[in-house]
């Protein structure tokens, strides 16, 4: 350390220890002559008051404000320096942290703007200790100061890998909680972020990139950073599998925030925690157990976590049972020991006194039977054998059954068709109903088909070619969309016609239309002793006509600007806000129009008791003729049907 700054530093402690603040130099009145007051947050005071508070109260302006000297002055009597003041170097007299504050993050220090700066972090006139409970570098503050920058969106969209989401999930962290019921150890920014000093303890000048191997949050310094304070753990984690992996430098053994998660960090009793008890099987554990990679990597042809859904334990865990035993409760919690270890508690020697622990009395050869293996065993095996002739026995009897049923229906059917009939639909309006028909089932299915990728009946259908057959799917839903809106042309021609003028005048609701509603709901309810008699089209096939008009407008006018969106985006001011509501409406009005269909008009088609074991009008445009009188039989309510009726 220079002379210079001896003489600052015996000046700073003999001032302390005086208790009076030198804020004025040697020029007259000094320079709050001139710099009187300043603002601190809402409150106005002065720099007197502030630098006396601070742990600067021995100091003069000039010991910070270098630049200011007698002899920038513009003369000996005149307190007016020749210009602004140059930036305080806080180097100067520490230098200590100078030599270790280079950068913050991924960020060099002086080479961008929003890598923080001394008096960002402390203050400026009014700087205290560390130590102060009031000091924003005060352990209890300190979080709050780094959340300032670090909640702030704009900053984060200027920086790679920085998210404002991180302050809120570490708000609402068990570190957090603990923080804000005045826990003094509860862990900071700083306790997580600093690397070790010189002084052994975590730094806030010392933040540095992950990528660093010093760093606090490097993949392999993260066990050291979390043991700080989890102590026992961090042993226990040392001596078992994962901590003996994670030291020889295995990247792919989990460390602390593998398992615990990294800002959100909650208790196992927090049902959210990645660690409760109904996550951790079935999740946590199983993204590293349950991987094909890092099961070739272990040399395991199967992963283990794979097959612990099938017996007993998983079973019951999948069903939201939290008390049967999952992973920790066999292999332990941070101590997790290779099988072959002798200490670890699934070793052979020690696997019945595990078990025993849930349960008493279980015998050596039970207690010794892998957790792990599904029911159908290996090939080869008793198990599998009777696995094999159940499969057959399954298919053989259900598959008969299936047969005979299908007979049945078919043949009820054929005699149904061979009945006296009349016509329902021409051979026009027949497919005409053809083609809606297709399409809407075409692009229902290519359609749910994105956003439901990972069912078992996309990866039937698409799944093809090692995904290959998912390329068709886009391009099968617009054909759909295509054929959809050349039946909508085609439906609007028609009720241009003499027929389709008809059509449309017997689908408009008339006031009869909602007597005949309320004496049906009568007659449902058993108010009423026999079924009211409706004309050419019932209220409910008058309901579905007028809904799937609906349908149409809204599918259409939101699936196009969707196919084409480059093109309204540019040409019609679309914006991406108005893109994603139409999407939403565009998916919501297909599951009513499939729900509707599912529900009201399969069912009046087919499973309806009165036309069971279907109404063949949609086949061959013909109806049994004692079923339209029973379901159309009012002659007085409407014209005919047309004239073959």
């Amino acid at each position: 350390m220079s002379v210079a700054r001896l003489i600052v530093a015996f000046v700073f402690s003999c001032s302390c220890s005086w208790g009076a603040p030198a804020v004025d130099n040697t020029h007259g009145d000094g320079c709050i002559a001139c710099h009187a007051t300043t603002r601190q947050g809402e409150d106005v005071t002065t720099y007197g008051d502030l630098v006396s508070g601070s742990v600067h109260r021995g100091l003069s302006c000039t010991d910070c404000h270098v630049s200011v000297s007698g002899a920038e002055l513009v003369d000996a009597g005149s307190l007016r320096h020749v210009g602004p003041a140059g930036p305080v170097d806080c180097g100067e007299c520490h230098e200590d942290v100078a030599d270790i504050y280079i950068q913050h993050g991924r960020g060099l220090v002086g080479s961008h703007s929003d890598v923080p700066n001394c008096r960002d972090c402390h203050g400026t006139h009014g700087i205290s200790g560390a130590t102060d409970a009031a000091s924003a570098t005060h352990r209890s503050n300190v979080s709050r100061k780094c959340i300032v920058c670090h909640a702030d969106d704009e900053m984060a969209g200027r920086n790679l890998r920085l998210s404002s989401e991180h302050v809120s999930l570490f708000s609402s962290s068990i570190h957090a909680q603990l923080a804000d019921r005045g826990n003094s150890e509860a862990a900071t920014c700083v306790d997580c972020h600093g690397s070790v000093g010189e002084g052994g303890a975590p730094s806030a000048h010392l933040i540095l990139d992950a990528a660093n191997p010093e760093s606090a949050t490097n993949y392999f310094g993260i066990p050291g950073t979390c043991g700080a304070c989890h102590v026992e753990t961090l042993n226990e984690y040392w001596q078992g599998i994962h901590g003996q992996l994670v030291r020889s430098g295995d990247f792919h053994a989990p460390n602390c925030t593998q398992c615990h998660g990294e800002h959100h960090i909650a208790p196992p009793s927090d049902s959210k925690s990645t660690v409760s008890a109904n996550n951790l099987a079935i999740h946590t554990c199983n993204r590293c157990h349950g991987s094909p990679i890092l099961a070739e990597r272990a040399g395991r042809s199967d992963p283990h976590l794979r097959s612990f859904v099938d017996p007993y334990h998983g079973l019951k865990r999948k069903s939201g049972r939290v008390h049967v035993a999952n992973c920790i409760a066999c292999h332990g919690v941070h101590s997790i020991r290779a099988i072959d270890d002798p200490q670890s508690s699934v070793h052979p020697s020690q696997v019945r006194e595990t078990c025993s622990s849930c349960h008493p009395g279980i015998s050596e050869v039970r207690a010794k039977m892998s957790m792990h293996h599904a029911m159908v065993d290996e090939p080869g095996s008793w198990s599998h054998l009777f696995a094999g002739i159940y499969l057959f026995v399954i298919v053989l009897a259900i598959g008969a059954m299936l047969v005979h049923d299908i007979l049945h229906w078919v043949r009820h059917t054929t005699k149904m068709m061979s009945k006296r009939s009349i016509i329902r639909m021409t051979v026009g309006e027949t497919i005409q109903h053809w083609i809606l028909m297709i399409s809407f089932i075409g692009l229902v299915v290519t359609g749910f088909a994105l956003r439901f990728s990972e069912a078992f009946w996309v990866d039937w259908l698409f799944g093809w070619g090692s995904g290959a057959g998912f390329l068709y799917r886009g391009p099968l839903h617009r054909f759909f969309a295509v054929v959809f809106l050349g039946w909508s042309v085609w439906h609007g021609v028609y009720l241009l016609t003499e027929r389709g003028r008809g059509f449309l005048r017997d689908m408009i609701w008339s006031g009869r239309d909602f007597g005949l509603v309320r004496e049906n709901l009568r007659y449902l309810v058993g108010r009423r002793a026999g079924a009211p008699r409706f004309g050419r089209f019932t209220y409910m096939e008058k309901c579905e006509y007028w809904a799937l008009m609906w349908g149409v407008v809204i599918m259409v006018g939101t699936g196009v600007p969707l196919w084409f969106d480059d093109f309204f985006i540019e040409s019609w001011g679309f914006s991406l806000g108005l893109l994603d509501v139409l999407q939403v409406v565009h998916y919501y009005e297909a599951w009513l129009a499939t729900l509707a269909i599912l529900v009201w008009h399969v069912y009046g088609v087919i499973f309806s008791p009165s036309v069971y074991p279907m109404n063949p009008a949609w086949i061959s445009g013909r109806m049994p003729a004692d079923m339209y009188e029973r379901e159309h039989g009012d002659r007085q309510a409407d014209d005919k049907a047309d004239a073959g009726d």
